[in-house]
């Protein structure tokens, strides 16, 4: 079970003390909620955890350049002695990112594509010459390696049916979020179709799901918080949704939900804690719901 990383490092120790595997940094650049940008956290969570997996949900890879995320990603995998996964998607619901960074809006799914093998090509600490639509390099060599051979693993986020393509023939995972298990179940589907179609062996595909998760005494409470939760970080009437992509309840009702997303497929639960006090939240996860699963 993994977490959205806290702003607190004291609390980011104390949930890896308790047993959370991972914790998880998103972000952007110019977006409408404040916000980091994930490289920048992703360097200070790796300070702050021990033995966690940390990585980024997400990261929006046509915002970057390059030879220059090849660079950054790879110091950080030596920093953290190999712990760092990249969830890496294409951003778009904030154009101001893509403005802020000068690059074309339209041009975001392209330019993931081309970015993932050449990320990995990077990460070889061999001479690089690349000849893309959007990427052009001779020569360039981005060294010393990541901690590990190959670098560290990229998961394609995104909700999507370019997500879904994305992940199964390129990414060494999938990470969606405002998913229902049954969602799960089919993408999942998809993916394996998508992949033997490229005569892709999916052999150590990663399985993410990303769930906003509230927890309480009584099942109204923990509604309460997370319709709340998700009407001010999306501006919209959650209502009819919650239901569907969320797990918010008793103990009891969100491991079974939980339980649901784990049968659709998903290996690795990263869950944001919702309500007003998400560090309480996401220890009572640990303590009361994690045993159930």
């Amino acid at each position: 079970m993994g977490f959205v990383a806290p702003a607190s490092g004291a609390e980011v120790a104390e949930l890896e003390a308790a047993g959370a595997a991972s914790f998880w940094v998103g972000g952007h650049v110019a977006s409408v909620n404040p916000s980091p940008e994930p490289l920048v956290w992703l360097a200070r969570l790796i300070e702050q955890t021990a033995t966690a997996v940390v990585g980024t949900a997400t990261l929006a890879l046509p915002l970057y350049p390059p030879g220059l995320l090849a660079k950054q990603l790879a110091d950080l995998d030596r920093a953290s002695g190999g712990r760092i996964t990249v969830g890496a998607g294409v951003g778009g619901e904030y154009p101001a990112d893509f403005d802020a960074c000068e690059v074309p809006l339209a041009q975001r799914g392209a330019r993931a594509d081309e970015m993932i093998p050449l990320l990995r090509r990077f990460w070889t600490a061999r001479p690089v010459t690349h000849d893309g639509p959007h990427h052009n390099f001779r020569d360039v060599r981005i060294h010393p390696a990541p901690a590990r051979a190959g670098g560290p693993p990229i998961v394609v986020t995104g909700r999507r049916a370019p997500a879904i393509r994305r992940a199964a023939r390129l990414g060494d995972g999938w990470m969606p979020y405002l998913y229902s298990p049954e969602r799960y179940a089919r993408a999942a589907r998809d993916i394996h179709d998508e992949a033997e179609r490229a005569e892709r062996d999916l052999a150590g595909f990663a399985w993410y799901a990303y769930v906003f998760t509230s927890v309480a005494d009584s099942t109204a409470e923990a509604r309460r918080h997370m319709l709340e939760f998700l009407a001010g970080t999306f501006r919209q009437d959650a209502d009819a949704v919650l239901d569907r992509v969320a797990a918010a309840g008793t103990p009891d009702e969100v491991a079974a939900r939980l339980r649901a997303f784990a049968e659709a497929g998903a290996g690795h639960l990263i869950l944001c804690p919702c309500g007003p006090g998400p560090h309480a939240t996401a220890l009572r996860l640990l303590k009361e719901v994690a045993p159930q699963l």
